[in-house]
């Protein structure tokens, strides 16, 4: 990307340039196209990696990759059990606390490709077909992202609600817990009920949304500084961002596998709440 003026943009105009959206629609209906697109394309890569795994599993000594599944499936099905106490539901709410973690694990995952690669691709396709030069790959760093998440772990929380207390019970308890079920008391119950709700789903979706958010920035500035330093010694600017990067990932591998984990773990106690009686 360079500047209206042709010169090489600042840090500033590099930055604001990266955290541009491809976007469609107006106003409220706006789509940011490609988190769509890259939500998309690493929900069919995890659906295929497992599918590939499953339909190749042998009896006996398992391969790496066989053992690295099965090591997954037992962790995530031993959390779900300590939650969700109910055998029943466990069938529905353990593969959704897989799949919870293996895509945002690989959304999370494509903060690890280098900066500028496939925005560099996009600034010379997305003209060509009429698109605008933006491009962003990391998903969770997309605040409606993450808040399509929380949100619909919330309607699966209402869900269970429903399911397991029943229409009347689940209203009943609304309006009669924390302070006790006085009729005096339904109004003050049901705010802060309606509260928990709201802070559990927003925090939910913000705590993955700031720390994708920090992690993307703190790429473009390594970036930044490497590729500026590699300029300074007559390097190619490409490979200063490339080398600079690679230590931040190392560490941010751990990030993205905590952050998918947390999300996950979350969801589990959200929906284990679900069950609880008041």
């Amino acid at each position: 990307m360079a500047a209206a003026t042709g010169n090489a943009p600042t840090a500033g105009e590099y930055i604001i340039h990266h955290l541009q959206h491809l976007q469609a629609g107006s106003g409220f209906w706006t789509f940011n196209l490609d988190s769509i697109f890259w939500s998309l394309v690493t929900g069919v890569l995890g659906c295929f990696f497992l599918w590939r795994v499953a339909s190749s599993m042998r009896a006996g000594v398992p391969g790496r990759m066989q053992a690295a599944v099965e090591f997954l499936v037992e962790m995530v099905d031993s959390q779900a059990k300590g939650i969700v106490h109910n055998a029943e539901s466990r069938k529905m709410v353990a593969p959704l606390a897989l799949t919870v973690f293996v895509w945002i694990f690989l959304m999370n995952a494509m903060d690890l490709l280098p900066v500028d690669l496939i925005p560099a691709i996009w600034h010379v396709a997305g003209p060509a077909i009429g698109a605008k030069d933006y491009m962003r790959v990391v998903p969770t760093a997309d605040l409606s992202v993450t808040m399509a998440l929380s949100v619909t772990v919330l309607l699966i929380c209402i869900f269970y609600n429903i399911k397991i207390k029943g229409a009347g019970g689940w209203v009943h308890e609304l309006l009669s817990a924390p302070f006790g079920a006085k009729w005096y008391l339904a109004p003050f119950n049901l705010g802060m009920q309606i509260i928990e709700f709201v802070a559990k789903t927003v925090s939910h979706g913000m705590r993955l949304f700031g720390n994708m958010y920090a992690g993307e920035l703190i790429f473009m500035l390594i970036a930044l500084m490497g590729g500026a330093w590699f300029s300074a010694v007559g390097l190619p600017l490409a490979i200063g961002h490339v080398i600079a990067g690679s230590a931040w990932a190392i560490f941010h591998i751990l990030i993205i596998t905590l952050q998918a984990f947390v999300f996950m773990m979350l969801t589990l106690v959200y929906v284990g709440q679900a069950h609880d009686h008041h």
